[in-house]
């Protein structure tokens, strides 16, 4: 193997790690990892804390410590009763059941399950439970936080200091709530922009992963020795996943990361080693896998170079269910994880169960004692060291209920300057910027006035949809800073929902790009953007009428766009710049330049999927480091049309029918008798299909996939079927639907009563959640007909979509 050499940055000195020879494939060795010690000096004050509380716990007290549970699925009752370690509130988990809540909500709920945790149960300690949170680009959860660009924003900015004050403002917000703990910095170096999560790696560059890791830590947890640190203000943070994320084959979520040992230390762990030398107190393991072995299971990782090797005092957490997905487990059972290394599960709606199967683990053996005992010894130095057996309740904590901090004005002025340094300028010909000071300035696209385009996922709900203007109040919109811009400026800007005007302006701005996604929802089979609103003709038109136009670009990662490059004067790059849209008024009325270059390299074709700086045959359009500004300006010209793909399909992952269509490698059938399907219209012509059943014999609606469909992460992601149907006549008992993997093996559910419910009531949604055919027994990694929908009565049936959702909306009851 390669002579290599890692050079990685330890508390501002080189570390040299020299690998002669490295393992063998799939095989990790610890010692060609960095040996680093932890950086928190031990107290022997806490050790014998540590060991007194354990003394006096009971087995299942121990249990309980390493298990976390979503607030969707428990309740303080249960923090006490099984003495839970800790709760977390997943991306669509909201307080007491509230649509999001307000910050009071929060800290009402912060307090609620505080005073469960520390409960008297007899004779054993009390313990205080820590709640942890995604709060990835801000306090994003809650409504009226400071919501700062996602991380592919963070990292053209090449500004390390700011980072610092951006993970500052994060946890005085947290603070506000009363939460306590963030699963953040995500330390991903993305390799293939199809991922999904793309947008929350700060750059497929190592150096720049690596240079934020360190800052941003300390700006959530307080720099290591300090009174606060972990405390008052602070927070614990989270380095996040271990390890490869970004790596994996076809940059799917969850998958296989197939790079070299050296690769995967060099790159993918670049960011580690300043984390943890920041005290990072807590590592998320990654539900990816390492050349076959999922990380929730290998405890080489995650025991022998992380923990020993590289001297990690803090303790590993799960991913949602992650354990699921380790051979031989399930989300309610899984030895392997623990005896592996991780010392805190998640498992959001499974953790009563996994509980259980814990228990009888440790008293059969199968968990050893001293494994358990070691979790839990980690779990309570995190929180010694944060002080929680001293806080008190949320409410009383410092900073908890100083409603001014959160999304006060200063805090929104750190996120205004992030987001005039994360705008990257790809293009500006004809002296389209600066806008000049009282132009007539023409606002349009779809993301000109919307929320939820410049924001993305993980905004509020785990998807960041289904949202409104109202959810975001202390928010600006581009739209309305470019309004509030001009009119500052002595002249005018006039939002146009479809893009009319009825006096020609001086200047348009066209606000479009991805609609939010969040994980493996956003996977996608190349990086064509797909413009579903035709921002596209829109730009066209402007071009054709001799209008100057800047177009202003939302997205998650760079895709090609180069017929709306051509068509515009001047392009802006905004990724998901978050609450603040004035960042991007002053910015394009000259108020500050552009300083942001570009830390993704920006494809010359749809299908460039690897383009990473360094990598063999780069040939990007715009490179690693690009980006103009006034001050250096440069000329684009005329890009080509080829985007390199020939069949350009719109369908988005999870889509198994729309406008017409089924997914790609789907097959809409119509097997069997008494059954027929025609083309019909919803909101354009024959997008929609019409099947009746007559009830004279057998007949099935199918969806079948070649080659077979893997849900299983889909089926521990809150996702369901998502069907908009009208029923205009039912005479049935059983309308069944099936999900089927294989001869015999598949489950079925009666959705009779719900489409009774629906009947005559004109479009509607329904939904059929993916865990009801998972906890029927489906193999989830190997559905071939992922719909079948059968009934030997009288029904009329018309669909429009049939996808993969989040929605909430008409969900079956599945136990029926």
């Amino acid at each position: 193997m390669r002579n290599l050499l890692a050079t990685l940055l330890v508390g501002g000195s080189l570390l040299i790690v020299t690998s002669a020879a490295l393992a063998q494939v799939g095989v990790p060795t610890a010692a060609n990892w960095p040996a680093l010690t932890d950086p928190v000096e031990a107290d022997p004050a806490i050790a014998a804390r540590i060991e007194a509380i354990m003394a006096k716990m009971s087995l299942e007290q121990k249990v309980g410590q390493v298990i976390q549970g979503d607030l969707g699925s428990v309740s303080p009752d249960d923090v006490a009763r099984y003495h839970l370690g800790s709760v977390l509130n997943g991306g669509s988990s909201d307080p007491a059941g509230k649509r999001f809540g307000t910050g009071a909500d929060w800290l009402h709920e912060a307090d609620r399950f505080y005073d469960a945790s520390v409960r008297p149960s007899g004779n054993l300690p009390v313990i205080p439970i820590i709640w942890g949170s995604d709060a990835v680009h801000g306090h994003s959860n809650v409504i009226g936080a400071t919501l700062f660009p996602h991380n592919i924003g963070l990292g053209a900015m090449r500004n390390p200091e700011l980072m610092r004050q951006i993970g500052a403002v994060t946890a005085r917000e947290m603070r506000v709530t009363g939460l306590d703990w963030t699963f953040a910095p995500t330390l991903a170096v993305v390799r293939d922009d199809r991922w999904g999560r793309t947008y929350e790696g700060y750059s497929e560059n190592p150096e720049i992963v690596a240079s934020y890791a360190g800052p941003f830590v300390e700006g959530l947890q307080g720099k290591i020795g300090a009174a606060d640190w972990l405390n008052g203000p602070h927070i614990v943070a989270t380095a996040k996943h271990f390890i490869g994320d970004g790596g994996t084959v076809n940059g799917k979520d969850t998958g296989d990361n197939l790079a070299s040992e050296a690769e995967l230390r060099d790159i993918h762990g670049a960011g580690y080693v300043p984390a943890l030398q920041a005290g990072a107190q807590t590592v998320m393991a990654s539900f990816s896998s390492w050349q076959g072995a999922k990380m929730h299971g290998n405890s080489m990782m995650l025991t022998d170079v992380l923990k020993h090797q590289m001297g990690f005092g803090g303790f590993v957490v799960g991913d949602w269910n992650g354990h699921g997905q380790v051979v031989g487990c399930s989300p309610t059972q899984c030895p392997q994880s623990i005896n592996a290394g991780l010392d805190m599960f998640m498992a959001p709606d499974s953790w009563k169960e996994l509980w259980e199967s814990t228990l009888a683990n440790v008293k059969a053996g199968k968990i050893p004692m001293a494994r358990l005992d070691d979790a839990v010894a980690r779990i309570l130095r995190v929180k010694l060291r944060a002080g929680l057996f001293e806080a008190g309740r949320p409410s009383s904590r410092p900073l908890g209920g100083q409603w001014s901090e959160l999304g006060s004005p200063a805090n929104r002025a750190i996120a205004r300057e992030a987001v005039r340094q994360s705008l990257v300028l790809l293009k500006n010909e004809h002296a389209a910027l600066p806008i000049k000071a009282g132009a007539t300035v023409l606002v349009a696209g779809d993301g000109a006035n919307n929320f939820m385009k410049q924001s993305g996922g993980w905004t509020l709900s785990w998807q960041g949809t289904d949202l409104m203007p109202a959810d975001f109040p202390g928010a600006t919109t581009i739209g309305q800073a470019l309004v509030d811009a001009a009119r500052a400026g002595g002249g005018s800007a006039t939002i146009s929902g479809d893009g009319s005007f009825a006096h020609k302006p001086d200047v348009a701005v066209v606000v479009f790009g991805e609609d939010p996604y969040a994980e493996f929802m956003g996977d996608v089979p190349d990086l064509l953007f797909r413009d579903k609103k035709d921002n596209l003709a829109l730009l066209q038109r402007y071009q054709a009428a001799g209008i100057p136009t800047v177009a202003v670009f939302l997205s998650g990662r760079p895709l090609w766009v180069n017929q709306h490059i051509n068509a515009s004067d001047a392009f802006v790059a905004a990724w998901l710049p978050g609450s603040e849209g004035g960042g991007i008024a002053d910015v394009l009325y000259g108020k500050a330049d552009f300083r942001g270059r570009l830390s993704f390299s920006w494809p010359k074709r749809a299908t460039q999927f690897g383009l990473n700086v360094g990598s063999p045959d780069y040939d990007p359009l715009f490179p690693y480091g690009y980006g103009l500004s006034y001050a250096h300006p440069g000329t684009v010209g005329l890009l080509s049309t080829d985007s390199g793909i020939a069949i350009h399909s719109d369908t988005p992952f999870g889509t198994w029918f729309s406008r017409g269509r089924v997914g790609t490698g789907l097959i809409l059938a119509t097997p069997g008798s008494g059954l027929q399907i025609s083309a019909v219209d919803r909101s354009a012509q024959e997008d929609s299909r019409r099947v009746v059943w007559n009830g004279t014999g057998d007949g099935a609606l199918a969806v079948t996939s070649t080659p077979p469909l893997d849900l299983a992460r889909e089926s521990n992601g809150q996702l369901a079927i998502e069907m908009d149907a009208r029923v205009d006549a039912i005479d049935a008992t059983s309308v069944d639907v099936s999900m089927e993997c294989g001869d015999k093996c598949g489950a079925t559910i009666n959705i009779a009563a719900a489409l009774r419910s629906h009947a005559g009531k004109g479009w509607q949604t329904l939904s059929i959640p993916l865990s009801c055919f998972a906890k029927a027994g489906t193999n989830m990694q190997n559905v071939t007909v992922p719909l079948r929908l059968t009934t030997r009565g009288t029904l009329d049936l018309r669909f429009s979509r049939i996808a993969l959702g989040t929605s909430g909306v008409g969900v079956v009851d599945c136990a029926r």
